[in-house]
């Protein structure tokens, strides 16, 4: 797997036979492209075009297509999409209408990758320990490991805040997270990967101790605030990202007028280690 894949995208990606097959949770479970597990099990160079030949050829498949397919918002290249996902039922129902010699194989691995998920349920710290060791491999030391992990923490627990109120997942999290950024760094998220020359890599992935503090600030601050005003929906959650944002742009500014450095840097993370060791992003 290539070294400038984030943290996110190594969670939502698996490989089976060198074949990398996206994924994403959908009612607390995994959910798989459909396209990425045909052409992992067909090798074809077209699994949209294999699709419809797959359903035309089997009418029951077709029938029951729409309880099958669910379209879930996937990272691509081109940013979030709708593409068409299938759970561990569904894509061994899709298996049975694919005659491939790797067929057997692919569903020892996907009940295996399924398993993962549900060991992660009933004991939450097994996620938590996989998430670390994969940081730890690509170079992170502890301290920064601990930081990162306590601001996915307080992350999860503003957008279970958002959840309970009515709020919109996907689109408007973004644009209500971008207000938080926007208050607290003067930079929308899309800005200030900009402004470290990061593509599709995880922002925070590439933050320092400070950038990732005073994210940290900025979004616990707003579930602090969104719960003292019981904030219900879209409009009432976007003021309490601006003012949990400005509290973390506050408390910014104060620290650069005492220090005289800008807490935002171009520099990425891994590149300013003190050991100056030169990983990949």
């Amino acid at each position: 797997m290539e070294k400038d894949k984030s943290i996110a995208e190594i969670k939502h990606l698996v490989v089976f036979n060198k074949k990398e097959i996206r994924r994403t949770l959908h009612n607390n479970e995994w959910w798989f492209v459909i396209e990425d597990i045909v052409a992992a099990l067909t090798d074809s160079v077209q699994p949209a075009g294999y699709i419809k030949d797959m359903r035309r050829r089997d009418p029951e498949l077709a029938q029951g297509w729409g309880q099958i397919a669910t379209p879930l918002s996937i990272e691509t290249l081109g940013g979030k999409q709708k593409l068409n996902c299938a759970n561990t039922e569904g894509i061994f129902r899709i298996i049975q209408s694919i005659p491939s010699p790797k067929a057997e194989p692919f569903k020892r691995w996907l009940a295996k990758v399924g398993y993962e998920r549900v060991q992660e349920i009933e004991d939450p710290e097994l996620a938590s320990k996989r998430t670390r060791a994969i940081y730890k491999a690509k170079g992170y030391d502890d301290a920064w490991i601990e930081k990162r992990m306590r601001s996915i923490a307080i992350r999860e627990e503003l957008t279970d805040e958002w959840k309970d109120r009515r709020v919109g997942e996907d689109r408007e999290y973004a644009i209500l997270t971008a207000e938080i950024s926007k208050a607290a760094f003067g930079m929308t998220p899309n800005e200030y990967k900009d402004f470290k020359g990061l593509g599709r890599q995880n922002l925070r992935d590439h933050m320092n101790d400070l950038e990732l503090i005073f994210s940290m600030l900025g979004e616990a601050a707003t579930t602090e605030i969104t719960i003292n005003k019981d904030a219900q929906g879209f409009d009432q959650s976007k003021d309490c990202a601006q003012e949990g944002g400005t509290i973390a742009g506050n408390a910014r500014r104060d620290l650069e007028q005492k220090t005289g450095k800008r807490v935002s840097t171009r520099e990425n993370y891994l590149l300013k280690r003190p050991d100056k060791k030169r990983l990949e992003n």
